[in-house]
């Protein structure tokens, strides 16, 4: 639960005055032993804490993965291999795992989709860091639409979605090889735009450092840059946005008094 939550709780009467009392004495991280989890970074950023999955052990992954379900409700893992999958889910039975972008949540996500985030590849090869960027922002409360396969190569493909381009708060442009995607649709919508290099190419595309060069020096304006297959990155900061639009369109209450 957040702070926001927690009020709404005692008002409601489902929770007492000493029960949120307790929650709010918490400790700001949870220490068990080889992790400290940080159960107030919601508080704080709006964010639950994300659990980078890659490399941890298997007993110390589903310990985290119990005790983030047990204080937010739902917790949401990136890089996760199947194994993980396997024994998060026997330890956490509504686990759930997406083999492309390697997203491992488990418990109830409640969180309301708002606003609208484009996600575009120039392939499809680039899906799997475009699928990251995606169902993080949706994760964290964003409406998403995905324009897949429609690089450079092909541009009539790109401009056939002109409307859901230029409607989205945000745009994301997730693309390897040369990476001239972010380019192009910068020069094309009026939101920011976050460019995803990707890993994508043959050798000279040095593992997206070609991508990644060709983003930071585009000469479109409006654009940010990611570090090469960081899609949960770029979906964090796209909901970011995100839900400064949404808040930015929402009717003041207090001018309507």
């Amino acid at each position: 639960m957040d702070s926001r939550e927690v009020l709404e709780k005692v008002r409601s009467g489902e929770i007492s005055v000493a029960e949120a009392e307790d929650f709010f004495s918490r400790k700001p991280y949870e220490d068990l032993g080889y992790a400290r989890l940080d159960t107030q970074r919601e508080i704080r950023s709006g964010f639950p804490e994300v659990i980078f999955c890659q490399g941890k052990k298997d007993e110390f992954l589903v310990s985290i993965y119990r005790k983030m379900v047990q204080e937010n409700g739902s917790a949401f893992g990136t890089r996760a291999s199947e194994h993980q999958y396997e024994i998060v889910k026997a330890a956490v039975p509504d686990a759930v795992y997406d083999p492309v972008s390697r997203i491992l949540t488990a418990g109830i996500n409640h969180t309301e989709q708002t606003g609208h985030i484009a996600v575009c590849t120039a392939g499809t090869a680039d899906v799997p860091v475009a699928e990251e960027a995606a169902q993080t922002a949706e994760y964290f409360g964003a409406k998403v639409t995905r324009i897949y396969d429609a690089g450079v190569s092909g541009l009539h493909r790109l401009l056939s979605k002109m409307d859901e381009l230029q409607e989205a708060n945000c745009v994301v442009a997730v693309a390897g090889m040369e990476g001239a995607l972010a380019s192009v649709i910068g020069g094309l919508v009026r939101n920011p735009v976050i460019a995803v290099p990707t890993s994508v190419g043959y050798g000279a595309s040095f593992g997206g450092l070609s991508a990644l060069l060709t983003m930071i020096n585009s000469c479109a304006n409006g654009i940010a840059v990611v570090n090469i297959d960081n899609g949960y990155g770029a979906g964090y900061l796209a909901t970011q946005i995100n839900r400064l639009a949404v808040r930015g369109s929402a009717p003041d209450e207090k001018a309507a008094q």
